[in-house]
């Protein structure tokens, strides 16, 4: 059977993608457990974080077992594959590229060995901001970087530069030379790691087991593997769990900026971010909407999913019924044949349906969580003006998306974002709406419960908390240009002398 490459609905529709999401990261130490299947159901949990590649790397005290490959989680793991990845910890990997391409060679758990033997398996999520940097380093201190594009990979070949070093050691000593936004989680033989960025930029919390602990990107793969919530990982700590139990040492002096997007777009709504449930900070994102954007309307419906929330929160306050106007086809990304020309030029039809008799002759406000390009929105206006609307009112609960990230969300580059080239008139008369209201910037960190010093709002207002450098020195495939030693595979291609679906073993 042919193999996905995990695009989803992007090689669909290739002319509407809108904002990528990073990737997932699951640790697991657990000794008597399966821990192969605990971190195949959390990795499930965390799909929506990346759906280009999956991997995990199991040890059973004597070595490590890796298996990854491009594709969706349930792509890439079966009953068979998971068999023979048996031990006491292992660490998941679901990835969006943000650094470097969608290729095999970058997909993770990295998989590294000092000199004297330690092997170290590594997933990140997040992006780091001075690969240049750390990239010059390792080849001044002579360590061959394999032609690798990832930051995943830099991070990994720093932590097994020094072969005299443990694993803790290393550890402490690396995690301060990396700048940008990190959750890293990652394993030796014997001991589970976690570590996050200074800032904090994105979630990475802590669970209980019966007979273990738990590290995730989200609460909601706690959740799937019976874990207990404990705390969050704090920004700028390093933790390690063994058999004699869990230990923790900061590496650096906290600052939080945590990412405001996530409590738009990015995290489940069924996670909690900083003890704030991100549903019901959605429900309030679309009240604050209502209240900022009043319209007199007949239904309220959401583009879904991404729009649900904010929709029931603007139907309820704005006492405008809530309905359902447009159904999402659910599996349309995850067929394996191409759309014809005809087809694709269907657009949003490939994912979107509506619902004819809930909206004929009704004004209708349509709640969505963002606007990057305006392809989407203007193709949803359409739509369902052709179904017979009267009128159609665009709500969108997040601000104006004008700058890009460096911290690990893929969006257009600041030329194709509609918002920087056109005012909010602009971008209604282009999108075709009767009228269009964002959440102020204020409005929608209100609704998160968080103080704004402590939010990272760059992609809003431009205000980046973590030191970027020299433009040339940014961008998701700079490590491409750098690396002249290799190249990377092609997309969909393993390097050459490995198979597609890689089974990588590493014992002392």
């Amino acid at each position: 059977m042919p193999k996905g490459d995990g695009r989803l609905s992007h090689e669909l529709d290739p002319t509407i993608p809108g904002p990528q999401d990073e990737c997932g990261v699951f640790g697991v130490w657990a000794p008597g457990e399966e821990v192969s299947k605990l971190t195949y159901f959390g990795m499930y949990a965390l799909q929506h974080r990346g759906q280009e590649a999956a991997g995990m790397a199991v040890s059973d005290g004597s070595g490590i077992t890796v298996y990854k490959d491009l594709g969706l989680v349930s792509q890439v793991f079966d009953e068979q594959t998971l068999a023979p990845l048996t031990g006491h910890l292992a660490v998941g990997h679901t990835r969006y590229s943000t650094t470097g391409g969608p290729s095999w060679e970058n997909s993770q758990p990295t998989l590294m060995s000092t000199t004297a033997g330690t092997t170290i398996a590594l997933a990140h999520n997040g992006n780091l901001v001075n690969t240049a940097d750390l990239s010059r380093e390792l080849a001044e201190r002579g360590h061959d970087t394999g032609g690798t594009s990832s930051d995943s990979f830099l991070a990994a070949a720093m932590l097994t530069a020094d072969a005299d070093e443990s694993v803790w050691s290393a550890a402490m000593r690396t995690l301060p030379k990396l700048r940008g936004a990190f959750c890293l989680v990652f394993c030796d033989e014997q001991t589970l790691y976690a570590a996050r960025d200074a800032q904090g930029v994105h979630p990475l919390v802590l669970g209980r087991l019966d007979r273990g602990w738990v590290v995730a990107s989200e609460t909601v793969a706690l959740d799937i593997v019976g874990a207990t919530f404990v705390r969050e990982v704090e920004p700028g700590e390093l933790i390690a769990v063994d058999e004699h139990g869990l230990r923790s040492e900061r590496w650096a002096t906290p600052d939080p900026k945590g990412c405001l997007f996530e409590y738009v777009y990015l995290a489940r709504p069924d996670s909690t971010i900083a003890g704030r449930n991100v549903y019901a900070a959605r429900v309030e994102i679309g009240r604050q909407l209502a209240a900022e954007h009043p319209v007199d309307a007949d239904l309220v419906i959401p583009v879904p999913e991404s729009g649900t929330p904010a929709a029931i929160g603007y139907a309820e306050a704005s006492g405008i019924p809530y309905g359902q106007g447009l159904i999402k086809n659910t599996y349309v990304g995850r067929t394996f044949i191409q759309p014809s020309q005809a087809i694709r030029e269907r657009g949003i039809r490939l994912k979107l349906n509506p619902l004819r008799e809930n909206i004929r002759g009704k004004r209708l406000v349509v709640v969505d969580d963002t606007i990057v390009r305006g392809n989407t929105q203007r193709q949803v206006v359409r739509l369902l003006r052709e179904a017979g609307a009267l009128e159609v009112h665009v709500r969108i609960s997040a601000p104006p998306v004008t700058w890009p990230c460096f911290y690990g969300i893929d969006f257009a580059t600041k030329a194709e974002l509609i918002a920087n080239g056109l005012d909010d008139e602009g971008i209604r008369r282009s999108i075709g709406a009767d009228s269009l209201g964002y959440v102020s910037l204020d409005r929608l960190v209100t609704a998160t419960e968080q103080p704004r010093n402590r939010l990272c709002r760059a992609c809003f207002d431009g205000e980046y908390p973590i030191e970027l450098p020299a433009a040339n020195l940014l961008g998701k495939h700079l490590l491409e240009g750098l690396d002249k030693r290799g190249q990377a595979a092609a997309p969909g291609q393993a390097p050459a002398g490995s198979s597609a679906k890689a089974l990588a073993r590493a014992t002392k």
